[in-house]
């Protein structure tokens, strides 16, 4: 006898959650899906989704939660306000938080939670919104290992790869850590080939170059910052899509807290939250993160 797939509540359908539920849907699991924005869900509900009017109407009856929300006030309240979800949620249900918060927060959900015998784990999500479409996502999970044993399946639905960090918050903490470096690798990359065109070498070919020499690093193989040098990257379509700089920015500055509560040296991460937070500031907030190669374009200032 086959085993029935598990009931899914989806909660935040943004840039990064619609593709993940649509992944799940593909999988063929039973997803009831609730987002602010009617037109999002109704785009889910062709696709196979069951819409509800709120957040406690979604959880109704369903095995596993799913949320991807923007900041970690917005998953306190969901969970653990006085008319959180805590409320509703049956005991023996999943909740998998995916949105990327402090960690000090996904362990205080957790361990109210838990008090009603509900289940969390924190596994933010690495790989952008293409990742999200393509279902490569990289998962990053905090919380017990029974726990994690149970949400693997339905995360590799939605991604590739998949680790689990440690207990509650170790994967906040390791997103956190990764997007920091990814924000300085990203300054560096813009500094140099920026230095590059400035003396005259094509952006193309010092990035060959980079890429077979010890410069090499993801956002050359993967994500140039510089317009026009790799097909099919925010770079190239006026920055447009990917990752935004006041994410950016928002994650930098979890990742400078973090370092501040663990007494952790972060010179370069500091660093890359000022240049980040002056591009947002100069109104680009809005635009892919590898925008930030226009802060050292000497075009972009003239």
């Amino acid at each position: 006898m086959q085993k029935q797939h598990p009931k899914i509540a989806f909660i935040g359908l943004g840039n990064m959650g619609s593709p993940m539920a649509l992944n799940l849907l593909k999988a063929g699991y039973s997803v009831s899906v609730f987002d602010l924005v009617q037109a999002t869900m109704d785009t889910l509900e062709q696709a196979g989704a069951t819409q509800a009017n709120s957040a406690s109407e979604v959880v109704q009856d369903a095995d596993i939660v799913i949320s991807m929300l923007p900041a970690g006030k917005h998953v306190e309240s969901l969970y653990i306000a006085e008319n959180g979800l805590i409320n509703q949620l049956k005991a023996g249900t999943l909740v998998i938080d995916s949105s990327t918060i402090d960690a000090l927060t996904s362990k205080a959900v957790a361990n109210k939670l838990a008090e009603r015998n509900i289940h969390f784990i924190d596994a933010p999500v690495s790989g952008g919104v293409s990742g999200a479409t393509a279902g490569t996502l990289t998962f990053i999970v905090g919380g017990k290992e029974q726990d994690y044993a149970t949400a693997l399946p339905i995360l590799q639905a939605m991604g590739k790869n998949i680790f689990h960090a440690g207990d509650h918050g170790a994967g906040q903490v390791a997103k956190i850590c990764n997007n920091m470096l990814l924000s300085v690798l990203m300054l560096g990359t813009s500094e140099a080939l920026q230095m590059a065109i400035d003396n005259g070498l094509d952006p193309k070919v010092m990035s060959d170059i980079m890429l077979q020499s010890s410069g090499r690093n993801w956002t050359l193989e993967l994500y140039n910052p510089c317009p026009d040098v790799m097909p099919n990257v925010p770079s190239s379509n006026d920055y447009q899509g990917g990752f935004m700089v006041d994410l950016m920015k928002k994650d930098l500055g979890l990742a400078m807290d973090t370092g501040i509560k663990s007494q952790s040296s972060t010179p370069m991460g500091a660093l890359a939250q000022s240049l980040y937070t002056i591009h947002s500031m100069q109104g680009n907030g809005q635009l892919d993160f590898s925008s930030i190669f226009n802060l050292f374009s000497k075009q972009e200032k003239s």
